[in-house]
């Protein structure tokens, strides 16, 4: 993806089932492969599509999306039975998208439902925050007018993912 405008696009024609489809083969694939477990992570609309995917019966052994919560009509928080660590910036204002009420809402029905789910907040990450750490990725942060995190959550981040994978995919 070369530009805002064209991950726009892409994403305002995304077939969100398909997307979720095709996450579910990827999965397949890699257990004919011999991976023994599979885990799933996205950022955005790939953290969407990561509780989406768990929802329609993707064969992963757990999974951590960040900032990204599917709408109702693709998401069944009754169907995820798999150990969920959920991300989410403090400071994130996409209403019902990722902003932390809406994080707190899907983890109460989640909850609710039985679900093993840790829910992480990074006081100083807006959206898209964990792209702090990506060559270009403060000035683009701040052209989209996303705060700037601090560095420190960024590391904790990738800290607390990488453990809880550790920990689920062995």
């Amino acid at each position: 993806i070369t530009g805002s405008e064209e991950a726009s696009h892409l994403m305002t024609n995304l077939d969100f089932m398909q997307a979720v489809e095709e996450m579910k083969q990827a999965i397949a694939f890699l257990k004919s492969e011999g991976s023994p477990k599979v885990g799933i992570t996205g950022f955005c609309m790939g953290g969407a599509l990561t509780f989406a995917a768990a929802s329609k019966g993707a064969d992963a052994a757990c999974i951590a999306p960040f900032y990204g919560i599917p709408d109702a009509k693709y998401f069944d928080t009754t169907a995820i039975k798999v150990p969920v660590q959920a991300h989410f910036g403090r400071k994130d204002a996409l209403a019902g998208f990722s902003d932390p009420a809406a994080a707190e809402a899907n983890a109460e029905r989640m909850r609710a439902a039985g679900c093993d789910l840790e829910l992480l907040f990074y006081e100083s990450g807006g959206h898209a925050f964990m792209n702090f750490g990506m060559q270009g990725g403060a000035e683009k942060l701040a052209s989209v007018g996303f705060p700037t995190p601090d560095k420190a959550d960024v590391d904790l981040a990738w800290a607390n993912v990488e453990g809880f994978f550790a920990k689920h995919l062995k």
